[in-house]
């Protein structure tokens, strides 16, 4: 007996569309590259529910024939390539086949289009991959398509998708990157009836700044380098706006948004010793190269290329980034010394022979010395730390009386010496008790604290805000813009009272006590950083979140030098607290080594 058949369409459709749609941003993503392909000048991206009711597509491209129309949502079906050569000479941003006919699969589609030169457009209705409508019909130029209801028929996937939230980061990313890479293209996005982005045809530059707003335009860095191989053009953001996230990292190879980790390590080593080593740099980088030197057909999103000369590549990107920051003076634009990194990859390079330590030795030291014992005491001079706005020395009061409620084994036996707390590698604080030591790590330590009383402030208390004299007036990215919005109510909670003025402008009128008014700007964007990063799915309390964040924003970061007085704050601060065992995101904060444990060590 045969056990080998043939698949029906539908159902090899549906398997296609595993791939091709995995979230509504991949819909978002197929049709505005089908709308680029048609030579479109106007684009108009429309969605509902972040794309779970309704995605659509309307642009002012070519148009379709009518006999185009009906067959385009077949599998392979395409107007860009017609043989194998053709894979390796691609312009276009599809090639494929499978875009249409995948989505067709898993929604209800409706397609409108017309050619110039025809008199009437044509309307095709497609629910289940199966055409339910097909006719003549009064139309402009171009093309509108409407996607509806996806995974209608696919329950397990619907159920996959996350909340309205995330799934509209992930369209408004899939959005950046189109617009970007076309800023010859007027775009329109809207969401939910209400204008989000409203791009005007403009250059490079201004595309740049009509997203990330008007301040990033400041930021920005030229980048301009031709060789036989490649030629390169964008710009980089100055060192000092580098972020912790990697929101604002596009490459475009032919115009083409690609992932590239090994090139981003590149452009991370041309800011190498400019930036901290959390940090990322943000960058629009264009590379345009022989389109037979690369290889496209390696993923269905198109968004993984095989290069020729990749290694090639990796140094002229490399250097003709740290020519331009050498140019604006950021970092030197002559380097005499051997760069081998220049000429083979940091992934190649040679390990270094461990070279022998050369130790001195100051035969006139005297440790009983009282200059020695003075220089000591003044180590801790350089914190610049307003205890009274970060840590928040009020609650010092209410410390013992909290910490009498503590359940952990630390309150009898195993008494803190307030006298004995030390800071390591200015990243930990090592205290005595009774039975050995405690090593606390100082970040998720404050974490802890400034989230408990975060929490207090939004679900019980109420933060008091102080009001601003004069008003600051912050500029970010639409998409900040909203971000912040949204989590409006639970921040006036907290003590931030805003407004929305413009799309990229907000005016904070107030802010917490406990906040310097000088590091508002900084904070909000550690604040929007950490959102981004921990963007919440469904089922979330958005009051938790939001003391989540703050206490992230806000805390002590490791490498910071502590004052004695702060160091020990910190600690009974933290065993005071409900939970002190774990951060707010569920890190270990502290651990224990007795003395039975200590003397092992040295048996």
């Amino acid at each position: 007996m045969n056990i080998i058949h043939l698949l029906p369409d539908n159902v090899a459709n549906q398997i296609a569309a595993g791939e091709v749609v995995q979230r509504p941003a991949s819909v978002v993503k197929e049709l505005l590259e089908n709308s680029i392909d048609a030579n479109a000048t106007e684009i108009i991206l429309i969605i509902k529910n972040s794309g779970k009711i309704l995605i659509q597509v309307i642009d002012n491209g070519i148009g379709m024939s009518s006999s185009d129309a009906s067959i385009c949502f077949e599998r392979h079906t395409t107007s860009k390539i017609k043989s194998a050569k053709d894979l390796f000479n691609i312009r276009s941003k599809g090639f494929r086949g499978e875009a249409l006919a995948s989505i067709a699969a898993v929604s209800h589609v409706e397609l409108i289009t017309r050619k110039s030169n025809n008199d009437l457009g044509k309307i095709i209705k497609i629910q289940g991959n199966k055409i339910v409508e097909n006719k003549s019909t009064v139309s402009k130029i171009g093309t509108s398509i409407v996607v509806k209801n996806l995974f209608y028929n696919i329950p397990a996937r619907r159920n996959f998708l996350k909340s309205d939230n995330v799934e509209l980061k992930h369209i408004i990313n899939e959005f950046h990157r189109i617009s970007i890479a076309h800023p010859e293209i007027k775009f329109i996005f809207n969401n939910n009836d209400s204008e989000l982005f409203n791009l005007p045809k403009s250059n490079l530059r201004k595309r740049i700044v009509n997203i990330f707003g008007a301040k990033s335009n400041e930021k920005l860095v030229p980048v301009n380098e031709e060789t036989d191989i490649l030629k390169i053009n964008g710009f980089v953001f100055k060192p000092e706006y580098s972020k912790k996230s990697r929101g604002e990292q596009f490459f475009f190879v032919n115009n083409r948004f690609i992932r590239s980790p090994y090139l981003n390590h590149s452009v991370n080593s041309a800011f190498e010793g400019l930036i901290d080593l959390k940090y990322n740099p943000s960058y629009f980088l264009f590379m345009e190269v022989d389109p037979k030197s690369i290889d496209i057909n390696i993923h269905p999103t198109k968004t993984e290329i095989k290069f020729d000369d990749e290694h090639s590549i990796y140094a002229i990107l490399r250097s003709s980034i740290k020519h331009s920051l050498g140019q604006f003076n950021i970092a030197p634009i002559l380097d005499f010394s051997h760069d081998k990194s220049m000429e083979v990859p940091y992934s190649y390079r040679k390990k270094q022979e461990i070279q022998e330590v050369g130790i001195d030795v100051n035969e006139n030291y005297n440790p009983f010395d009282n200059n020695t014992i003075k220089s000591s005491k003044n180590m801790y001079i350089d914190l610049e730390m307003d205890k009274n706005r970060i840590i928040d020395s009020d609650s010092l009061d209410s410390i013992e009386e909290d910490s009498k409620i503590n359940t952990l084994d630390f309150s009898n036996d195993d008494n803190f010496e307030s006298n004995s707390v030390y800071q390591l590698n200015n990243k930990y604080l090592v205290n005595k008790i009774k039975s050995g030591i405690i090593v606390v790590n100082q970040n998720r330590a404050h974490q802890r604290v400034l989230y408990e009383k975060f929490l207090k402030f939004i679900t019980i208390d109420g933060s008091k805000p102080q009001k601003l004299l004069h008003p600051l007036e912050i500029n970010l990215a639409i998409q900040e813009v909203e971000i912040l919005v949204n989590y409006k109510k639970q921040l006036k909670l907290s003590g931030f009272i805003f407004k929305k003025i413009s799309s990229s402008d907000l005016l904070f009128e107030a802010i917490p006590t406990f906040l310097d008014p000088t590091r508002v700007e900084s904070y909000i964007q550690d604040l929007l950083d950490n959102i981004k990063d921990d963007i919440p799915d469904k089922n979330f309390s958005q009051s938790d979140l939001t003391a989540k964040l703050m206490s992230k924003s806000l805390a002590i970061k490791n490498g910071k030098k502590l004052l004695k007085d702060e160091q020990e704050f910190i600690i009974n601060s933290l065993f005071a607290c409900k939970e002190p065992t774990v951060s707010p995101f569920n890190k270990k904060i502290y651990f224990t080594i007795t003395f039975e444990e200590l003397e092992k060590k040295f048996i």
